[in-house]
């Protein structure tokens, strides 16, 4: 599997979204469609990037009854995209149902994901917040496990765990991982975090950055840093 970048458009209009992909005129960048440009734009938006040329991610996390789930995912469906999440803690039926109703009638289907845990999510916070008092390394590898005996192509995780994923569920098991920030950028509000070229040495197979691009004074200068880095 080849591995890519893909910067998150987290922006709250079609405007300014658009705006930003305009600066790439040799390039066509995978994008993530998170619940901010989703939730502000609907649809629409997605069908309009994918016929610019773009891959993309659609970023939403879906976690409800199975039956709801099921459901929402053929809907979703009926968007061109390339690759849809949901939370592995919503626990393998709901999987199991997503990956339903995801499949289209003549077999094909996005990639599908699964959220272990946030990379916002410290050991601290999961013990205290969610009563989760297992290791957080632990947690991972077991949500990753059940994603991948639901059928789901991979998770994702942070770039810190993505080799460790790999030995569990094996190389074909895709590993999607924000947190990733340069060498010399800020954290923000991650708390798992690593460099693009030290997730390249670990393991995974697609980084998620955002702001380390789309705040950046040159956007797409900080994109091909991130691809020399991370892809080689």
């Amino acid at each position: 599997m080849g591995k890519d970048v893909i910067i998150a458009l987290d922006f709250d209009s079609k405007e300014k979204t658009l705006a930003f992909l305009d600066r790439f005129t040799e390039e066509k960048p995978f994008v993530k469609i998170g619940m901010e440009l989703y939730y502000a734009e609907g649809p629409a938006i997605v069908r309009e990037i994918k016929a610019r040329g773009h891959k993309i991610f659609l970023d939403l996390k879906l976690h409800d009854i199975p039956n709801t789930v099921r459901k929402s995912m053929a809907v979703l469906s009926g968007l061109d995209v390339d690759m849809t999440n949901l939370h592995a803690a919503g626990t393998k039926a709901m999987m199991e149902a997503a990956l339903e109703g995801l499949t289209r009638p003549d077999g094909t289907r996005p990639l599908l994901i699964a959220v272990t845990q946030l990379t916002s999510t410290s050991q601290e916070r999961m013990e205290s917040d969610l009563l989760i008092e297992k290791p957080l390394d632990e947690v991972v590898l077991h949500y990753a496990r059940c994603a991948a005996e639901a059928g789901l192509a991979g998770v994702v995780c942070s770039p810190l765990e993505a080799g460790k994923v790999h030995e569990r569920c094996g190389a074909d098991f895709v590993t999607v991982t924000p947190g990733v920030r340069f060498a010399d950028g800020e954290v923000g509000d991650q708390v798992r975090v690593t460099t693009p070229a030290k997730a390249k040495e670990i393991g995974s197979d697609y980084i998620v950055v955002g702001r380390p691009v789309t705040q950046a004074e040159d956007p797409v200068a900080a994109y091909r840093r991130c691809v020399a880095e991370f892809v080689g």
